[in-house]
């Protein structure tokens, strides 16, 4: 089975970059990620409307490239983990997590009996289609299994300490969007409040040992993120790159030649 070099450089303490997709599905971007510099994808199934067909094509693709496929499923329940991890999903992102209790039944919903509750379906795409036992299937996938907990509520930043202290949560994932609405400053990430709450986060990560992650919609944002030890970055999303690039080179190029005519 494939390993999960993502998981094993969060451990061992390194910075990883990637980006989100809400938009654009092609057969191509996982190479175009890939040659970007991407170490791995979030797919969003959440806000997008994907279905399983699109997630399960998208997964396959990037089967033989380094890059490592994450999943936000559209609930955080057992059906849509378990069809997600079996389709080939090497990590999950799982929305809205405000308790130690929710996070510990999340992580159960990532692993086999008996420590877990996800089903037996061996020798297909979770496990690149046989070729290993059972034992081995099983500790492959909870070795290369992502857990992420995206923590985007005052109840969730509350409870962060208890949340990242929960075995089997390998990420604590900012979730700044809702974060600042349930906070009452929609889209103030600046807001004293909002600070106080991504330094809450970023201190459970750091004293249990887990890494913190982000989405930074610019540079700047990214760079100051890393700096106060956000481990785990994707830059922008697949509609703010494009558009963003877009709105750049069309900046530029009107710049340099609007004095010419």
């Amino acid at each position: 089975m494939r390993p999960n070099p993502v998981k094993e450089r969060l451990a061992a303490g390194e910075t990883v970059f990637g980006t989100m997709v809400f938009e654009l599905l092609s057969p191509g971007l996982p190479q175009i990620l890939e040659q970007g510099g991407a170490d791995f994808v979030f797919y969003d199934m959440e806000h997008s409307g994907f279905s399983y067909a699109e997630i399960k094509t998208q997964l396959a693709l990037c089967r033989g490239l380094n890059i490592v496929p994450l999943v936000r499923p559209r609930a955080t329940t057992h059906e849509h983990t378990a069809q997600l991890l079996d389709l080939g999903a090497m990590g999950m992102l799982f929305q809205m997590v405000e308790t130690a209790e929710q996070a510990e039944q999340l992580v159960r919903l990532t692993r086999y009996p008996p420590t877990g509750q996800r089903g037996a379906m061996f020798g297909g795409a979770a496990d690149d289609y046989g070729g290993h036992t059972v034992p081995e299937i099983i500790e492959g996938a909870h070795d290369r299994t992502l857990v992420c907990a995206l923590i985007e509520s005052e109840r969730g930043i509350a409870n962060a300490d208890e949340i990242m202290s929960v075995p089997g949560i390998d990420v604590g994932h900012l979730g700044h969007g809702d974060l600042s609405l349930s906070l009452g400053v929609p889209g103030q990430t600046e807001h004293p409040s909002m600070q106080a709450g991504i330094d809450s986060l970023l201190a459970a990560c750091e004293a249990h040992g887990k890494a913190a992650a982000c989405l930074a919609g610019d540079t700047a944002t990214g760079v100051d993120w890393v700096r106060r030890g956000f481990r785990m970055v994707s830059v922008s999303y697949d509609i703010g790159l494009l558009a963003g690039a877009l709105r750049s080179g069309i900046d530029a190029i009107t710049a340099e030649t609007s004095q010419e005519t």
